[in-house]
């Protein structure tokens, strides 16, 4: 496989324009912010939420909920945190565009027509200080330092990045480590195998292809950096790739990782029937990267929850918004539930992953969770179970992002 190096690209030359419908509702017309501040005028030194719907992308305050921003986009995009904890990505059909939530400062939400260009923007990752941005339509990887972002787009420019050119294009996703060593995914048009590592000079290090399906990252305590696979998880760690089996077998995917960098252990997703419809899932999978073992947890039979339905929270916990429309606690040293509180309403899964269901967030102890069928949000404090504030927005919300204002 050909082995590719770090190239610098200056920040400006992304910035491209997006496209026709973006950019005239960047600014002005309908897509216009309201007022960044409380009902008292302050401005608001808080958590803000990134609430995506069809068509539209809205700012909310993190402790009110009320509407601080309200801009128009494509008809679906998907958002992510962008590093600096105060912007997020909004995923287009142009490559990551930057929204600016206003968290922590005096200054009004923007959806900016700043745009880190990419041929079908996918995963984005955040880690030792990097923002990681993959492009699944070249398999580039884009790799920018998280704090720069604020200054650079309060100069109306996107800060200098890196490029680290693709081999074959598929859905993938890369991750940077601290001292450099790169991990990525590998693939082409007809699947996904494995990963590869590359030291800080470009160096091919270490490689597996005993992923099937390879998709999903998480980076734990001491960067153990888990991948999901369709038959268990690659955990690479101090320079060595470890195949870690699920106990379903010959199929048990894991697709998607919940990690804290301050737990060994990553809570990630489970499916072992390749045949069954719909996006529900009725168990977990725990991955000690400190022990090398991955065991499969399942769900009390009536909950049941899909790739937006968990996050990591107060006390390394994980936190699900399952099926019973309660918030469930999680252990995931023992993989017992330890608390359940009611939050929304029993809902089903969606028809298509894209359609609007529950979503759950977490800044501090507070969780976020969506209620589409009610067009509600509620603020939940994690460590009570108390649900802090609710608001009905006058839009379906699906996709939420949250910059905490740190």
């Amino acid at each position: 496989m050909r082995t590719t190096h770090l190239r610098r690209t200056g920040g400006t030359l992304l910035a491209l324009g997006v496209a026709a419908t973006l950019v005239a509702c960047s600014t002005g017309g309908p897509g216009t912010a309201t007022d960044g501040t409380d009902a008292t005028g302050a401005s608001s030194s808080g958590p803000r939420l990134a609430v995506s719907s069809e068509g539209r992308v809205t700012v909310l305050d993190g402790e009110t909920l009320e509407t601080v921003g309200e801009f128009d986009s494509e008809e679906f995009t998907r958002l992510n945190p962008a590093g600096d904890g105060r912007h997020v990505m909004v995923t287009t059909s142009e490559g990551f565009q930057v929204l600016d939530t206003a968290a922590g400062s005096s200054a009004e939400p923007a959806l900016t027509d700043l745009v880190f260009d990419a041929d079908t923007a996918g995963h984005v990752v955040r880690h030792g200080g990097k923002t990681i941005l993959y492009a699944d339509g070249t398999s580039d990887t884009s790799v920018f330092e998280s704090a720069d972002l604020t200054d650079a787009v309060s100069e109306g420019e996107l800060p200098a990045v890196e490029t680290i050119e693709g081999v074959e294009a598929h859905h993938g996703v890369s991750v940077v480590l601290e001292d450099g060593t790169f991990l990525t995914t590998v693939g082409d048009s007809d699947g996904r195998t494995g990963i590869e590592v590359r030291d800080a000079d470009g160096t091919v290090v270490a490689q597996s292809d005993e992923c099937p399906g390879v998709h999903g990252e998480g980076t734990a305590a001491d960067e153990a950096v888990v991948f999901g696979c369709e038959d268990g998880a690659l955990v690479y760690h101090d320079g060595t790739i470890t195949k870690l089996d699920s106990p379903s077998q010959p199929y048990g995917r894991m697709g998607n990782a919940w990690v804290s960098e301050t737990s060994p252990i990553v809570v990630g997703d489970h499916k072992d029937d390749p045949d069954a419809e719909g996006y529900l899932l009725h168990a977990v999978t725990l991955i000690d990267t400190a022990a090398d073992t991955l065991d499969v947890v399942d769900l009390p039979e009536d909950v049941e929850y899909t790739f937006r339905g968990v996050a990591r929270g107060p006390g390394d916990l994980a936190y699900l918004i399952g099926t019973d429309g309660a918030v469930h606690v999680l252990d995931p040293a023992t993989g017992e539930l330890t608390a359940s509180w009611p939050v929304v309403a029993p809902w089903e899964g969606p028809a298509e992953w894209q359609d609007a269901h529950p979503a759950i967030v977490v800044a501090g102890d507070v969780g976020y969770v969506t209620e589409p069928a009610t067009n509600s949000v509620h603020a939940v404090d994690l460590t009570t179970g108390d649900v802090l504030s609710s608001r009905e927005l006058d839009v379906t919300p699906n996709e939420i992002a949250v910059a905490t204002a740190d």
